[in-house]
């Protein structure tokens, strides 16, 4: 009696069979992410770049160059990467500087790598040296080299390699050592987008996470953005759950200034950590000039954070300027954040 009631159960609830309740199944994951050169949009000179030298490296049937892409986070390095890896026909790794701790990290990973298949290394510059020192043979004559043993007895061996191709990334291009720099062959930086680019993302977007979006909020979460797709992308699930829960499920100005408001995102796109950066400049140290190492000591914030997040759109956008002196905030920084502007700015 037992076992026929365990043998209904599990018929009825699916144990038997394997298959999961409806309301069981894990949810699909998204992708926001563009696969193929055609869809992406923006940085306009950097695809077409990539347009020519992988249409001429597949009538080679060569691999492409090295590729190096630097400039701000968020602007579709990463992307870029996993769409030159579709349009190629390999296969995508994916790793970072500080995650090569040694040789041996790098060394399993290329002797993996088959022909056309892309490595790609976020955060380069900060790969250790003697790792980096791994890559010159690897890139250059697509090898790498092993000693066996030490002193007198030590022995080389060289390994060779499937052609692939390293794509590397970098927020600090300066810090790049030459002899890695030189041997890439692609080398493009990427720029903040456009109002318009960002429109069009966002609408992109709104359509694969299935949410109604209207022309004014597109507009008004793409001035708020940062000139940068992540940020479109993250403001728009943030504005998409307040549409759900606090609206009648469609995006508009009004939804997306309430949304955002929240997030402490003002109508420029400066965060909290902006706008203590800002005020700490105007209040702290009189508009400055001051060092970004006692601004990052104020603020208790590390000096990276404020050199590769905070500062690029701040320039950008004229909020502040960079001097041999020190940062200085400008007049822009002073209005938009409601203080009298000094004296010694107007003249």
């Amino acid at each position: 009696m037992t076992d026929n009631i365990w043998t209904y159960a599990s018929e009825t609830h699916g144990i038997v069979s394997g298959a999961k309740l409806a309301e069981d199944r894990e949810p699909e994951f998204i992708s926001l992410r563009p696969k193929l050169l055609s869809e992406y949009i923006g940085q306009n000179e950097v695809v077409e770049t990539f347009k020519i030298a992988i249409e001429a490296a597949k009538k080679r049937n060569e691999p492409l160059d090295h590729v190096l892409f630097h400039g701000p986070p968020g602007l579709g390095k990463t992307t870029l990467a996993h769409i030159i890896a579709n349009e190629m026909g390999g296969t995508l790794t994916v790793s970072s500087g500080p995650a090569l701790e040694k040789g041996g990290d790098l060394i399993g990973i290329l002797t993996h790598l088959q022909a056309n298949d892309l490595l790609f290394i976020d955060e380069i510059h900060r790969t250790p040296k003697p790792v980096e020192e791994f890559l010159y043979p690897a890139m250059e004559d697509f090898a790498v080299d092993f000693i066996f043993d030490k002193g007198a007895h030590a022995r080389s061996h060289r390994f060779r390699l499937n052609h692939f191709t390293l794509v590397g990334a970098t927020t600090r291009v300066g810090l790049l050592s030459a002899p890695l720099r030189d041997r890439f062959g692609i080398f493009r930086s990427l720029d903040f987008y456009s109002l318009e680019e960002l429109i069009t993302i966002g609408k992109r977007s709104a359509v694969i996470l299935d949410i109604e979006i209207d022309d004014e909020g597109a507009v008004e979460l793409a001035m708020r953005s940062r000139g940068t797709p992540r940020i479109v992308n993250r403001l728009l699930k943030r504005v998409r759950d307040y549409a759900q829960v606090r609206s009648d499920g469609i995006i508009r100005k009004k939804t997306v200034q309430a949304a955002l408001a929240l997030e402490g995102v003002d109508n420029k796109g400066l965060t909290h950590l902006d706008r203590r950066y800002l005020m700490t400049i105007i209040e702290f140290y009189k508009g400055g000039p001051v060092g970004i190492e006692a601004i990052a000591a104020t603020l208790q914030e590390e000096t990276d954070t404020l050199v590769d997040v905070v500062e690029p759109y701040l320039l950008k956008i004229g909020m502040i300027t960079r001097t041999s002196s020190g940062r200085k905030a400008s007049e822009s920084s002073y209005e938009h954040l409601g203080f009298a502007v000094q004296q010694k700015l107007l003249f």
